[in-house]
């Protein structure tokens, strides 16, 4: 799909030419862009909006290197993550006054793009689209011919377990859903009082991977006009198979992140958690006794044989079209998240998982998570799970969705109730806000 339609599937008013004009009343060049990375008439200061620890190490990396060289120079400004970030982004582009470059997630870029917000930098980034897993990639193209940032670190899902834990109870690892229900059965009537694990639904980005690994889209383009499939056949599989796992007391129905579900990982009254690659620093908090005690194994399949995961959190380095160097800032945000070095001081400095895939294998991830000394081949298997990750559809929206699901699921979830009756009001409250706002929405 072209990236103009998508401009007006997510209510653009404004005409390309328009937002050029919009862009040149800033100080920009006529097309948005500077052209040459923006050495021809001088040095140029580009600010980076961001909130990754460390980010301000990595970029005196490019400042004292390939920036120098470039005269382009990058001064980067802590911020806060998530929908306090885009909003603060929205508000400064409203006056003109966006940053040159922002990190954004995943499901932030509709909205972003949605508000004309993130400039359009495909002819600016030849050759980056390889470096990374087909399913990251699609996320910052919006599903079109587009490229609205450059993918910095993914979350691809995967299953932890304790490991003496499944050896006293005689548990296999569950290589499918089907037998992972089976293995929550089992243990229940070992150990009546240990769960396998929890339905949580305090993250909404846990239930949107699980869907996402199923084959689920929830937000589509059909014709000018958005589908939404949150309700789809294969999100009430997934919403099924937990909702019946809850309701049979098959496994616990708490939230995560509490202190009682820190203490539950703690103490062996939960044996496994679905999660993502960054879990080891969750469980290096929450279940601090139990170091050298847990085990990764790629995410059970739907059906015996696949080999795809979800994913779960993970972000990306956008150029605004408020940045009056358009080209400038692009090659910054391509060499921050494909660059050798840049990414080893990401994952030194940040923590981060970087989503290019060379990264992945790098010295860097040579060694283990220090919770995770008694399995050396962790970032050897992420990296294989990290190549199969399932393509997303994210929309202008997300945190609409999102917030129903929180409240829907809760109450679901502690009542032990129907998940389908929750799915169905994830799906209405996301059309009816859609339509709400002036978006044509697709039947």
């Amino acid at each position: 799909m072209p990236h103009t339609k998508l401009r007006r599937l997510v209510t653009i008013s404004v005409a390309v030419t328009l937002g050029a004009t919009a862009l040149a009343a800033c100080g920009s060049s006529d097309d948005g862009s500077d052209g040459d990375g923006g050495t021809a008439s001088g040095p140029v200061s580009l600010t980076y909006w961001a909130w990754a620890p460390g980010m301000d190490k990595v970029v005196d990396l490019w400042n004292e290197g390939q920036g120098k060289k470039d005269r382009i120079k990058v001064t980067v400004k802590k911020q806060a993550s998530g929908d306090t970030l885009v909003t603060k982004i929205l508000t400064a582009h409203k006056a003109k006054k966006a940053p040159d470059l922002v990190q954004a997630e995943y499901q932030a870029l509709p909205t972003l793009v949605s508000n004309d917000a993130l400039a359009d930098i495909a002819g600016d980034v030849d050759g980056v689209k390889d470096k990374f897993a087909e399913g990251v990639w699609q996320q910052t193209t919006l599903g079109s011919d587009a490229v609205y940032a450059i993918p910095q670190d993914s979350g691809p899902m995967m299953f932890y377990y304790r490991e003496d834990l499944f050896e006293k109870y005689g548990l296999d690892v569950p290589e499918t859903w089907e037998q992972f229900a089976e293995t929550a059965r089992t243990l229940k009537k070992k150990a009546p009082e240990t769960d396998l694990t929890t339905f949580s639904a305090n993250d909404s980005g846990l239930f949107a991977g699980l869907a996402q690994q199923a084959g689920a889209k929830w937000w589509t383009t059909e014709g000018d006009t958005w589908k939404v499939g949150i309700d789809d056949a294969a999100t009430r599989k997934v919403a099924d198979f937990w909702g019946g796992l809850v309701k049979e007391g098959a496994i616990d129905n708490q939230p995560m992140y509490t202190p009682s579900w820190n203490k539950a990982l703690n103490t062996g009254k939960q044996i496994a958690w679905v999660s993502a690659v960054w879990a080891p620093g969750t469980l290096t908090t929450a279940a601090p006794d139990t170091k050298g005690k847990w085990a990764m194994a790629p995410l059970p399949q739907w059906s015996a044989g696949e080999n795809v995961t979800g994913s779960w959190g993970g972000s990306s380095t956008a150029v605004t079209t408020d940045s009056r160097h358009r080209s400038a800032a692009a090659k910054f945000a391509a060499w921050l998240n494909t660059d050798p070095a840049a990414l080893t001081a990401l994952a030194k400095e940040g923590g981060i998982y970087p989503a290019a895939t060379t990264a992945q294998t790098s010295d860097a991830f040579a060694e283990p998570p220090a919770y995770f000394s008694n399995q050396p081949d962790f970032y050897s298997q992420a990296a294989s799970i990290a190549k199969n990750t399932a393509p997303s559809a994210w929309g202008p929206n997300v945190n609409v969705a999102y917030t129903t699901f929180r409240d829907a699921f809760g109450s679901a979830a502690k009542n032990k109730a129907d998940f389908g009756a929750a799915l169905a009001k994830m799906q209405d409250d996301t059309v009816a806000d859609l339509q709400k706002q002036g978006f044509e929405v697709a039947e």
